[in-house]
């Protein structure tokens, strides 16, 4: 009796030790920092160089791709799946409503960039779109005066891409904290994370459409403006984005330091002068508004963790099996 059950037991810890080596393991320990060093050993220069050539040609360059990344790692991971171009058969994710703001000079970087790294004999197609995204999102932080960061890499690009996959999966101006909090967890981001993330609206622009609630007719009142509102502020944002004006006319939305990625995001939060509900619901809820006060009284301690943000936001969902992923030869075409 007692061998046959040391063999049953022996059977059922052979048993867990395949289940557990069944279980599906986080992705981003398999991403690391140098992935291309015996591969493409120049990568991150070849991107830099890249990089900062656009950089030189339009500021916008910085704004666009940061964007494109943080577009791209919520709906489907981070895969590159937001740069492919639709089909006759196929509506890809980039053609989804709050996709079609992003600017085209995020999707020229990593396609310029790409072209670079494949005209080396040694790198050509064996690095993903996605890690270049990963890599020139870093370049255009620091090119804007942000802190500069080891990327981790390794990541595959994704093998779909649908307009549907899009829906609910990015935040809207409009979101109040909790459901900030919670879209940002579906993704394994903490609250921390998010308003670190959200300091990159120190840099880049909004359509008028995006936030005109909050200048007219607030809550459905008759030339109200919403109180959480900076009243100067919301006067100034009145005269660029009158009414009935182009949706489509756009403003910076750190009206201080449009050009500098700084800390200067929560001094504006802390003077009612945070563009988006999104974005003053952080200093305006008592939960959030510890860690916007500390951020506004310490650059470095903003840079710190905005670096720490990031790096997590790079490990949502990445493909590193070929069975997930490969390597496209043109990021805007499946291979």
């Amino acid at each position: 009796m007692m061998a046959n059950h040391d063999v049953k037991v022996t059977l059922l810890l052979h048993l867990l030790v395949v289940i557990l080596c069944l279980l599906p393991r986080p992705s981003s320990a398999q991403l690391r920092q140098n992935y291309y060093a015996n591969i493409c050993p120049n990568v991150e220069s070849i991107v830099r160089n890249a990089v900062t050539q656009k950089f030189r040609q339009t500021f916008v360059t910085v704004p666009a791709t940061l964007r494109l990344f943080f577009h791209d790692c919520f709906v489907n991971g981070c895969d590159a799946s937001v740069i492919v171009a639709s089909t006759a058969s196929n509506k890809a994710e980039k053609d989804h409503p709050d996709n079609l703001s992003l600017a085209g000079d995020g999707f020229d970087t990593v396609i310029k960039a790409k072209a670079a790294v494949d005209a080396v004999d040694q790198c050509r197609f064996k690095v993903s779109c996605a890690d270049i995204l990963a890599m020139a999102t870093r370049d255009v932080i620091s090119l804007a005066g942000g802190p500069s960061y080891a990327v981790e890499l390794g990541r595959l690009d994704g093998l779909s891409s649908t307009e549907a996959s899009v829906n609910g999966r990015l935040p809207q101006p409009t979101f109040k904290l909790n459901q900030l909090t919670s879209l940002f967890a579906s993704n394994g981001i903490s609250q921390t994370d998010m308003i670190a993330l959200s300091g990159a609206h120190t840099l880049g622009f909004s359509h008028c459409s995006r936030f005109a609630n909050r200048i007219y007719d607030y809550g459905g009142r008759n030339g109200a403006v919403d109180p959480s509102l900076n009243r100067t502020y919301a006067t100034q944002l009145q005269g660029m984005c009158p009414r009935n004006v182009d949706p489509n006319v756009a403003v910076n939305m750190d009206p201080i330091t449009p050009r500098i990625f700084d800390n200067q995001y929560y001094l504006n939060l802390q003077q009612g002068m945070g563009l988006f509900t999104s974005d003053q619901v952080l200093r305006d809820d008592k939960r959030s508004r510890p860690i916007v006060d500390s951020w506004a009284a310490s650059s470095d301690a903003f840079n710190s963790a905005f670096v720490a943000s990031m790096t997590r936001l790079g490990r949502v969902g990445v493909k590193t099996s070929p069975s997930q992923g490969n390597i496209r030869r043109d990021c805007a075409v499946f291979n």
